[in-house]
């Protein structure tokens, strides 16, 4: 009986090992037929980054003949973050993925590490932008790149025209009803940072014109970029954390928790959790411990439904209640 068993168990498991296996390929061209059929957003981030992919195999092209190594660099940085947009596209089109067995809430999730990639990597780029603006404080002036002005201005027109396709999402505190609101809001900053910082490079070379030291320049323009770069992106960086981290929601009231712990029937309430899966869809538990004499009650799901009702109207529908 138990070789029987042992053999049920060993055939389950290599079933499920090559379902694992065609799981990522099933994925793949899942994303690649919501992209080809996807919403119109989905089209808009999909010609961004061909537009891009484009422009910085050309730059990097012109780089390597011409010996620019800063047209080589930021070849690379364009094609860096086209890499993050490319996940935001993934994102988009996996998380429509419906849940199975494997992710029981789906792949919505996604949508939400996707939008903390993109502002990590901002909040990153806004690091060294402050670091190259304090390096060309402290130097001596020299010889400043004035070449990289005419890609910082087709660079900046490419971006315009991303921040304008995404413009409903270019608020900097945005209230994120559904997972992709916070992955589109990560794709409008991505760009409006990065027009942000080709327009840096344009006014370095425009205060240079007007008669400023190369390196003050520099220093100045890269500086005020930093900044707005971390002003914009911080608050996102810190929503998509705190759903990563399945910190509170701070919508919901204690009040609630009151009402129960008031009524006479109940003794303790305990391990209270609640957590957003994602934007909009609020996950939680709680263990009710009544009075003897209230048991009857609890079992016959009076108690449980009062629960369910209280929380129901602060907008959470997926809530475990436990009784003991």
């Amino acid at each position: 009986m138990e070789k029987n068993e042992a053999v049920k168990y060993s055939d389950s498991f290599s079933d499920q090992v090559k379902e694992d296996k065609f799981w990522v390929l099933d994925l793949v061209l899942l994303a690649f037929r919501i992209m080809r059929t996807g919403n119109q957003r989905m089209k808009s981030l999909l010609f961004m980054i061909s537009l891009n992919v484009t422009y910085s195999i050309v730059e990097f092209a012109i780089g390597l003949f011409t010996g620019r190594i800063g047209l080589v660099s930021d070849a690379f940085h364009l094609t860096f973050g086209s890499g993050l947009l490319t996940f935001s596209l993934f994102a988009m089109a996996a998380s429509q993925r419906k849940p199975d067995h494997v992710y029981s809430y789906g792949l919505q999730r996604l949508q939400v590490l996707s939008a903390f990639t993109n502002a990590l990597f901002l909040l990153f780029e806004s690091f060294s932008l402050a670091v190259e603006a304090l390096d060309a404080f402290i130097e001596d002036e020299s010889e400043r790149k004035h070449y990289l002005v005419v890609p910082a201005v087709t660079n900046l027109m490419l971006n315009l025209i991303g921040v304008w396709l995404f413009r409903n999402y270019a608020g900097i505190n945005l209230v994120y009803k559904k997972a992709e609101d916070m992955n589109y809001h990560s794709v409008c900053l991505h760009l409006l940072v990065d027009s942000i910082r080709s327009a840096g490079l344009i006014s370095a070379s425009w205060f240079q014109s007007l008669g400023c030291r190369a390196n003050n320049a520099e220093a100045l323009s890269m500086g005020l970029v930093s900044g707005a770069a971390f002003m914009l992106v911080m608050p996102l960086f810190k929503a998509s954390g705190g759903v990563l981290l399945q910190m509170a929601p701070p919508h919901i009231p204690t009040s609630a928790l009151c009402k129960i712990t008031c009524r006479k029937d109940v003794i303790r309430v305990s391990e209270a959790r609640f957590w957003e899966l994602v934007p909009g869809h609020v996950v939680g538990s709680i263990l009710l411990k009544a009075q003897p004499q209230a048991q009857q009650d609890m079992d016959s799901g009076a108690m449980v439904e009062y629960v369910h009702g209280l929380y129901s109207d602060l907008g959470i529908h997926d809530l475990t209640v436990q009784t003991d």
